[in-house]
């Protein structure tokens, strides 16, 4: 039971000792429903107390007393009451009661999270929905831009969040390798090979040059062939898989690997046409009487009453399929498969699409509400405090590829460049526009929010060995009384900060905002670096320094029992720390370096206290 039920708990009988006694009546007792009525939660101000309830404002009118009257009835009985959960409660403002716990609540928090393990914070899988995600799905006529970083990391976050919560996920891209963008990218390609300048609607840029460099080499009949189809398909094919050894074009599959963005479907557009998919939808649009014809062009008119009354064309003037044509047999073919949820991640600028697809499926008779769309906005790239306009390798785009390149070779390790983008893009809502500024991405300071955390983690992992190295290790499950030596304000607090995890990612996952995993785990970094620097001026280290271990006998002279009570919360802060890093897909390192001076060092007290 978490640290609020257990609140909640007490606060129930509480009301129930009330009943009895006679002070409110029986429609206030646990079996009504005005008990959801009301929540506990942490009070704005933490002086305040750990907890505070609205219960009394929430029954006092089922209870015909005014909330004050109610809550100092109920503030009465907590104290009555024998248990270890509320030391002290007291009565604030038009009728809030505002709870002080004892420390032994939050002590227990620790064993909770040590017990649970790797499972912290999860929810047992296979428990919720089976839900399609499909993101990116970008037209494959590109490198992978920064724009779509922001979808790919927005969307493999959320089903990492929706797996935590026990839901069974499919990441699903789906490529555009049909109609006019991959013919425009074909002559543009060809034009390429010849010497020419590409169409008007056309694609530009080096890669283009290079895929068409490429496919002189591995199919240069391709390039000759009056096949525009073909050679679609395959510039295609190599977009998707990059030309070996090209920086320029390493494929969209590697970088979104890269970015630690994998898909367990890659779904064609083309198949939808080849397997008689879209024709089927439209007989049966048509026989349904949605779809209406308009010189020439048919249109898909929404039934009746629909969230948009706007027709919307299915098949062109020329007799070639729309794009929304295939949308629709492509959502009816993901609910054929078996999807209780389908989620989409689009750019802001699709806010109209959920209407769309919800009439469409309506009107073939499907559920409208299994579709829901996660809209982002725009993505600013940074340098020097100047716009980044252009890309030095492909000319009028801003690739993932490159900015997590130049992160990497600044900070001397593959994958910060990754862990940088996943973590800016993550920092604010997916409502707000992210600024990403390449420069502080790159320094090794704690002045970059992503190296900040990382390195608190670093930290904890620093401790632990030094306590392994000094015969401290802790133990994998606490004796009856270690945790009792948890007193101080800081560490207690922390303890309630645990306490939350599990509640966060639930809702998280309910709401699709991964960017409260990356707030959460931020507070958690600077709450233990403000308790590490506390203790140091304090005098209170975590481990003996260097001074005391040196002796033989430095046991007897050591206070034990606190230190291993302080490594067991020290591994639970840890496992709590990687759960929140996973689930964003952010690496936890083990080690890293000492920022320079200079770069907020003295924000950085010594390890553990050990005076080296």
């Amino acid at each position: 039971m978490s640290l609020h039920d257990r609140a909640r708990a007490a606060i129930q009988a509480a009301l129930d000792s009330m009943v009895r006694a006679g002070q409110i009546g029986p429609e206030v007792g646990s079996a009504r429903p005005e008990a959801d009525r009301w929540v506990v939660e942490r009070p704005k101000r933490p002086e305040h107390g750990d907890l505070s309830t609205n219960v009394a404002m929430a029954l006092a009118k089922t209870a015909r007393k005014p909330p004050r009257a109610v809550a100092e009835a109920l503030v009465a009985a907590l104290r009555g009451l024998e248990g270890d959960v509320v030391a002290a409660a007291e009565v604030a403002g038009p009728g809030f009661v505002n709870l002080r716990l004892h420390p032994a609540v939050f002590q227990q928090e620790v064993e909770r999270v040590l017990h649970a393990g790797a499972g912290w914070g999860r929810a047992p899988s296979a428990i919720g929905e089976r839900i399609d995600i499909e993101f990116v799905s970008a037209n494959p006529t590109g490198p992978v831009t920064v724009a779509s970083g922001r979808n790919a990391v927005l969307g493999d976050s959320v089903a990492r969040l929706l797996e935590a919560s026990g839901h069974r996920v499919t990441r699903e891209y789906y490529i555009n390798d049909r109609g006019n963008q991959v013919r425009a990218f074909a002559d543009s390609v060809r034009a390429a090979a010849e010497g020419r300048e590409p169409p008007e609607n056309g694609y530009k840029g080096a890669y283009v040059a290079e895929l068409a460099s490429w496919l002189k080499g591995v199919a240069p009949e391709l390039l000759t062939g009056a096949d525009v189809e073909a050679l679609g398909r395959a510039c295609v094919t190599w977009m998707l898989r990059g030309v070996p050894g090209s920086p320029t074009l390493p494929g969209i599959r590697p970088s979104l690997a890269a970015l630690r963005v994998h898909f367990d479907v890659w779904f064609s557009e083309e198949s939808l046409y080849r397997w008689d998919a879209v024709a089927a939808v439209m007989r049966q649009l048509e026989a349904g009487g949605y779809l209406v014809e308009n010189d020439g062009a048919l249109f898909f008119r929404a039934p009746d009453g629909a969230l948009e009354d706007k027709d919307r064309v299915v098949r062109k003037s020329d007799g070639t399929w729309a794009y929304f044509a295939s949308d629709i047999a492509y959502f009816a073919d993901k609910i054929a498969r078996g999807y209780e949820r389908l989620i989409n991640v689009l750019g802001a600028d699709h806010h109209g699409y959920v209407a769309r697809v919800r009439n469409a499926l309506g009107a073939l008779g499907l559920p409208q509400d299994r579709f829901e769309a996660l809209l982002y906005q725009l993505v600013y790239i940074t340098k020097g405090g100047e716009a980044v306009k252009s890309s030095k390798r492909a000319g009028n785009i801003v690739t993932v590829d490159e900015v997590m390149d130049e992160i990497d070779e600044a900070a001397g390790r593959k994958g910060a460049g990754a862990d940088a983008l996943r973590f800016f893009f993550l920092s604010r809502s997916a409502n707000s526009n992210v600024e990403f500024d390449i420069e502080l991405a790159k320094k090794k300071s704690l002045d970059n929010p992503v190296f900040y955390v990382q390195y608190g983690y670093a930290r904890l992992r620093s401790i632990q060995r030094r306590a392994e190295e000094i015969g401290l290790a802790p133990r994998a499950v606490p004796l009856p009384g270690d945790l009792a030596m948890l007193s101080h304000p800081d560490e207690l607090a922390l303890c309630h900060k645990l306490s939350d995890f599990p509640g966060m990612i639930a809702e998280a996952s309910r709401t699709r905002e991964p960017h409260r995993v990356v707030f959460y785990v931020q507070e958690l970094a600077r709450d233990f670096q403000s308790y590490f620097t506390r203790l140091k001026n304090e005098q209170d280290p975590i481990l003996p320094p260097r001074s005391v271990h040196a002796n033989a006998d430095w046991q007897g002279s050591w206070n034990v029992a606190k230190t291993r009570a302080r490594l067991a919360w020290i591994e639970a802060i840890r496992i709590t720390y990687a759960q929140a890093l996973g689930i964003v897909g952010i690496e936890a390192p083990e080690r890293m370096e000492r920022p320079a001076e200079g770069d907020a060092a003295d924000v950085v007290a010594e390890d553990a206290g050990d005076e080296r």
